[in-house]
């Protein structure tokens, strides 16, 4: 898989779903992977999970990101998108910090099992046959427990086609400093497969000043992106390919975001309560990340945050000065919560020991009953 430029969407649950991964694509060039889709969901084939690896046709590179710990029910997951040629490409999740996940051994739990990690990502890579299939994890635990270079060489031994590194461990969730000497430390330990690099690019100059000091062939946008989808053109532009577009004005950025709400109520549309209702029920989160800087009211803030119809959504645009200029750094910066340093829920004495013992398995049992499909 060859991209335009070396910049890939971070899957976000409740975040990259169709609607925002078309918007994005509208404004530059990359990969843009789906929510995470929990494995035995998608085996089962609830509803949600079957919605989540729909595609609209302008989708050319359908890209799936797979959350499991059975070695089976992945393989059998990655087997189903193939056979059923469902996604051109799939991704395994190890970096998840969410302590329902982390405690029954989960995401970014489980690389410090190496066998167990080993054999879903040699099962998966196996299942997938011509499809590229890639990891993405964290440095590991906490400061204490890193397992970031030992599972890049891993996956790399076993024929995936990149590792991508979120570089905090779970125990850092989102706050403080993403760990960019980390990036490279991977980088010069795997040598045979792409390397890319996450966690804090909240600008195109970002992504351009991770590269250069780290040696990653390419990035992965998570929060950056939040409210701002034409950061993937300034992106493409860093990189080379095309013009930088102008800074948003208030009017831009309420085009984006009646865009944005648009593609969702067309992406809920056969939702039993309705598209027009689960589209604007969704697009009110994105109401801070969108007009954070920008001077626009406390009340009209309110209102759109409330928006139940794109008519009515179109009446409160409407009240925006749209000529207003972009506001600067107010604008830029970090988005989404950061969290606070903790410690990680994890299942009763994991640490103990690198290999899945008899108590693990238990663990994990679990770890895949919730079939929401993210």
């Amino acid at each position: 898989m060859t991209l335009d430029v070396p910049v890939v969407l971070a899957p976000m649950a409740g975040i990259t779903n169709t609607a925002y991964r078309r918007l994005c694509a509208e404004y530059g060039a990359g990969l843009y992977v789906s929510e995470m889709i929990t494995s035995r969901a998608l085996v089962e084939r609830t509803r949600e999970s079957m919605r989540l690896i729909r595609f609209h046709p302008s989708e050319t590179t359908r890209s799936v990101q797979l959350y499991g710990v059975d070695p089976a029910t992945v393989e059998a997951a990655v087997t189903m998108l193939r056979e059923e040629d469902r996604a051109d490409h799939v991704d395994l999740n190890f970096g998840c910090p969410v302590p329902k996940v982390t405690r029954k051994g989960g995401g970014s739990a489980l690389p410090w099992k190496l066998d167990l990690f080993r054999d879903i990502v040699e099962r998966a890579v196996r299942a997938a046959g011509p499809l590229p299939l890639t990891v993405k994890m964290r440095k590991g635990i906490d400061a204490d427990h890193l397992t970031y270079l030992e599972a890049g060489r891993i996956a790399e031994g076993v024929g995936v086609a990149s590792i991508a590194l979120h570089a905090r461990t779970a125990a850092e969730f989102y706050s403080g400093h993403a760990d960019w000497s980390a990036i490279a430390r991977l980088k010069e330990a795997v040598t045979d497969v792409p390397v890319l690099g996450n966690g804090d690019i909240w600008s195109a100059e970002d992504a351009v000043r991770m590269m250069a000091e780290t040696g990653c062939d390419g990035v992965v946008v998570g929060r950056g992106c939040l409210g701002r989808p034409w950061l993937f053109g300034d992106l493409a532009a860093a990189f080379g390919s095309g013009e930088r577009p102008p800074l948003p004005s208030l009017g831009d950025v309420a085009r984006a975001f009646r865009r944005h709400a648009e593609l969702l109520v067309d992406f809920f549309g056969d939702d039993p309560d309705g598209g027009m209702h689960r589209g604007c029920r969704d697009i009110r989160k994105h109401v801070a990340w969108y007009f954070k800087g920008y001077g626009v009211g406390g009340a009209l803030r309110a209102q759109l945050a409330q928006v139940e119809s794109l008519e009515q959504l179109d009446g409160l645009l409407a009240q925006l000065d749209h000529d207003q200029p972009y506001p600067g750094e107010a604008a830029e910066g970090q988005r989404g919560r950061a969290g606070t340093p903790k410690s990680p829920a994890l299942p009763d004495r994991w640490l103990e020991s690198r290999t899945l013992d008899t108590a693990g398995r238990e663990h994990l049992a679990g770890a895949e009953l919730d079939s929401s499909g993210g």
